[in-house]
C-alpha cells in the first residue's frame, strides 16, 4: 500500500492532495450555500432519538426550513436548548404572542408524556420562535442518518473512514 505512494511523483501527489481539498471545501460550500438559503444554521438534522415515534424514527434525515415562518400548532420544529449543542426535534403543542408581541412556543416529543419544559434551559418556559428555533421539517428520508449516528457513537470509526477516503483519493490515478 505504501509503495503506491513511493511511485507518484511529486507531482501527481500535490494533484492528488489538492482534488482531496477541492472534495471537502465543496461539501462545505454546499453545506454553507444550504444554510443562506434556508436560513438555517443546520438546515440538514438526524434524529437521535425515539422521542418522535411514530412520525420520525431515529436514524431518519429531516430537511429543515426557516424563511417566513409564522409556526403554527402541530408543526414539527428542530430547536437548540440554551447551553446545549444538540437540536430536538418535538412538535409544538401552544403558542403564544405573535404578531407584534414575540412569538412563544411550547413543544412536546409525540412519544413523550410530558412537554418539554424540562428539557429548557433554567428558567425558561417557552421557546423563542426567534432565538432558539432552527427550523421547521419540510421533509425526510427515512433511516440515512444512521451513518452519522455511527459515526457519533463510535469516533473511531469517523477516523477510518476519513483516513480511508483520503488514501483512496489520492492513490487514484487520473
Amino acid at each position: 500500500m505504501l509503495s503506491a505512494f513511493n511511485n507518484l511523483q511529486p507531482r501527481q501527489l500535490l494533484t492528488q492532495v489538492l482534488n482531496f481539498a477541492l472534495i471537502l471545501s465543496t461539501a462545505f460550500m454546499l453545506w454553507k450555500g444550504l444554510s443562506v438559503a434556508t436560513d438555517s444554521p443546520s438546515p440538514i438534522v438526524v434524529v437521535l432519538s425515539g422521542s418522535m415515534e411514530p412520525a420520525f424514527q431515529r436514524g431518519d434525515l429531516l430537511f429543515l426550513w426557516n424563511r417566513g415562518q409564522e409556526t403554527q400548532i402541530g408543526e414539527i420544529v428542530v430547536y437548540n436548548v440554551k447551553g446545549k449543542d444538540i437540536p430536538i426535534v418535538h412538535r409544538v403543542v401552544r403558542r403564544y404572542g405573535g404578531g407584534d408581541k414575540p412569538l412563544k412556543l411550547l413543544t412536546k416529543g409525540d412519544n413523550n408524556l410530558a412537554d418539554d419544559t424540562a428539557l429548557y434551559a433554567q428558567g425558561q418556559d417557552y421557546l423563542e420562535r426567534s432565538e432558539d428555533i432552527i427550523g421547521s421539517v419540510k421533509g425526510y428520508v427515512p433511516f440515512v442518518g444512521y451513518v452519522t449516528i455511527l459515526l457519533s457513537e463510535h469516533p473511531w470509526l469517523k477516523t477510518v473512514m476519513l483516513g480511508l477516503m483520503g488514501i483512496m483519493v489520492v492513490m487514484q490515478r487520473e
